[in-house]
């Protein structure tokens, strides 16, 4: 049986992040991808211009849609820009007993500034969080979780790591992908309290746009063959690695452009 995923996201216009780095990640590591669109974006490698929000109906609908047909393996959620999405979503995966949540909290920009709203924020805690076998925020994701400072410690990370699983997943992944020492740290906090350090070097470029929506789909993919939830958390760190590392061989846009998502399938010369 060819392993499914699905991603439950917001769609990039640019094809950097979102909806298209997870449907590309779920190919390049070897699942086949299934997608429910939250939102369009009118994005490029720049910026954000515009976001349409989809009608609840409609996510509900596309949710339905896949679940009668498709033996969904592993699910991956990334952004819900709204209280009443984060419900419906919660609502319908949990109605169906979804396995391998891999849930992406997407809430705060590059620049830093914040995409959910308060109410969001809270949803997103109680009623995905619960559901998650993984949740995976960033340095700054964590801080908005938590209440606390921007981690700039590993014993930092483990601690809001720690806080957030308390809101009630089986695992967190706190990324320190937004650091500025010469690895890029995540720890993994499991429900042994067991925390896992996974780290890779550092890479110099700018060309890192969509970063966060391809670890978590990669895991999900890993998740979604049938690997333990550590194992395919290096897998997919080892797996984005590559891709950043080969990011620049595209030539694209004008900002910072996408992982090169498909660097052990295809030259870019």
């Amino acid at each position: 049986m060819t392993p499914v995923a699905l991603t439950i996201a917001g769609s990039d216009s640019g094809g950097g992040a979102g909806i298209q780095a997870d449907l590309k990640t779920f190919a390049a590591n070897g699942v086949f991808g299934t997608s429910v669109i939250t939102a369009l974006t009118a994005q490029n490698t720049q910026g954000v211009s515009a976001i349409h929000d989809a009608p609840l109906v409609f996510i509900a609908a596309q949710i339905e849609a896949i679940f009668v047909d498709f033996d969904v393996a592993a699910v991956k959620i990334g952004m819900l820009s709204r209280a009443e999405t984060i419900r419906v979503v919660a609502g319908e995966l949990r109605r169906r007993n979804a396995p391998h949540i891999v849930l992406d909290p997407v809430m705060v920009a590059t620049s830093g500034d914040r995409l959910l709203s308060e109410d969001a924020v809270a949803a997103l805690r109680t009623e995905l969080m619960p559901l998650a076998e993984i949740v995976t925020p960033n340095l700054h994701e964590a801080a908005v979780l938590t209440g606390k400072p921007l981690a700039g410690t590993e014993q930092e990370m483990e601690a809001q790591a720690r806080d957030i699983f308390a809101f009630g997943p089986r695992a967190v992944l706190i990324k320190g992908g937004h650091g500025t020492s010469d690895e890029a740290v995540d720890l993994l906090v499991g429900g042994d309290g067991a925390v896992t350090r996974v780290s890779a070097k550092r890479i110099d470029t700018k060309n890192t746009h969509g970063t966060g929506c391809t670890l978590s789909s990669a895991i999900a993919a890993n998740l979604a063959k049938g690997a333990p939830l550590i194992e395919a958390v290096r897998a997919a760190k080892d797996y984005v690695t590559g891709a950043i590392a080969a990011a620049d061989q595209l030539k694209v846009g004008h900002g910072h452009g996408p992982l090169n998502h498909f660097y052990k399938n295809w030259s870019t010369r």
